[in-house]
């Protein structure tokens, strides 16, 4: 049994994460093992696998549910979440994050930034990892290149070194 957000997701969404993505920010990511990352949205469970190589500690599931507290990985299990969120319902998954409060790394369209729900939501307390190339998505196993628009990684309590990171600069 699905959520109500869930059940509604578009097929659009099912676009995953190539492991190049989260090389690109391997140096922002807990990777030391003070951490517990909590991979919140499944796909086809290779970002998870990904964050895995990559030296962090993962929990994950195929039939969890994020916004079901009976089917989700209770907080208690994790310290952050890092995961690319389902576009079509990224209000949804902001809200529910800002009531979890728990550190978060995850995955949107650049255009969110200029959303007034993300604004009441976070009320400027979020830092932003902007790549230096566009970011392309998997489909089908094969990675595309024709993203037609610009991701960032949004960042909530992550103690970044700054609240805008540019990566590929030389500061």
């Amino acid at each position: 049994m699905c959520s109500k957000v869930l059940c509604n997701l578009n097929t659009d969404d099912e676009y995953f994460t190539p492991k190049k993505i989260w090389e690109d920010v391997v140096e922002y990511l807990p990777t030391n093992g003070e951490m517990v990352v909590y991979e919140a949205f499944y796909g086809n469970g290779m970002s998870g696998q990904y964050l895995s190589e990559l030296g962090c500690t993962v929990i994950q599931g195929p039939h969890v549910d994020f916004f079901n507290e009976d089917s989700a990985i209770p907080p208690e299990k994790y310290d952050c979440i890092i995961s690319n969120i389902p576009f079509s319902i990224k209000k949804d998954v902001l809200e529910y994050l800002a009531k979890l409060d728990k550190p978060f790394m995850i995955i949107m369209p650049a255009s969110t930034m200029f959303t007034q729900y993300l604004r009441d939501i976070f009320d400027n307390k979020l830092q932003v990892i902007i790549p230096n190339t566009r970011m392309h998505f998997e489909k089908d196993g094969v990675v595309l290149k024709r993203t037609s628009f610009d991701c960032s990684y949004f960042c909530y309590k992550m103690n970044l070194p700054k609240d805008i990171i540019w990566l590929g600069s030389s500061d």
